[in-house]
């Protein structure tokens, strides 16, 4: 065999399995991005599952306090539309809603020193805090995971792989401006 036919035939070979590395690579990111949000979707839905059961309690106790518990109970469900559907801005704007209405929810029951007693109260505001405290730990994880898949994506030789196999980026979980900011307490009790 020639000696140029044998170096092109090994040059095609490590190209291939340079491509087939690089495609691994891909579909592992985007496994990842997968992955990563089904975390998510796991909190949501525990959390998802707990509101109602805090609701009850603080109705019980809090009956002239019905806007706060609606307000809740409405982001709640904006919250499950927007997941069902994936859609990741609707789902920001949403856990935004929920976020504050949880925080106002939780400051208000301040009020209501038998509310604060109960130990039931006690153990679902210490469920949901923790739900949170996960929930925004994955994010983390997604928007990171997001990240390097968005960046692999676009480098180069990657790039061309990507394209040919037509690998898509994933959009970040991005919150709005009000859930960034510290909430106004004295606002609260006014």
């Amino acid at each position: 065999m020639n000696p140029i036919a044998i170096i092109l035939l090994i040059v095609v070979v490590l190209l291939v399995l340079y491509g087939i590395v690089i495609y691994n690579r891909l579909v592992n990111l985007k496994h990842n991005v997968g992955m990563s949000w089904s975390n998510i979707d796991v909190l949501l839905k525990q959390r998802h599952d707990e509101l109602p059961k805090l609701v009850e309690v603080c109705k019980q106790y809090m009956g002239y306090e019905r806007d706060t518990l609606e307000a809740v109970m409405q982001a709640r469900r904006g919250v499950a539309d927007a997941q069902q559907r994936y859609d990741l801005p609707a789902l920001g704007a949403a856990e935004s809603q929920l976020r504050l209405g949880l925080g106002q929810l939780f400051a208000v029951a301040e009020a209501y020193p038998e509310l604060r007693a109960n130990a039931n109260f006690r153990h679902l505001e210490s469920r949901i805090t923790g739900l949170e405290n996960a929930i925004a730990d994955r994010r983390e994880f997604y928007n990171d995971s997001v990240n390097l898949n968005n960046v692999r994506i676009e480098q180069f030789p990657d790039v061309m792989v990507a394209r040919f196999f037509n690998f898509r980026p994933f959009r970040l979980l991005e919150f709005s401006e009000p859930e960034k900011q510290d909430v106004d307490l004295a606002q609260l009790f006014r």
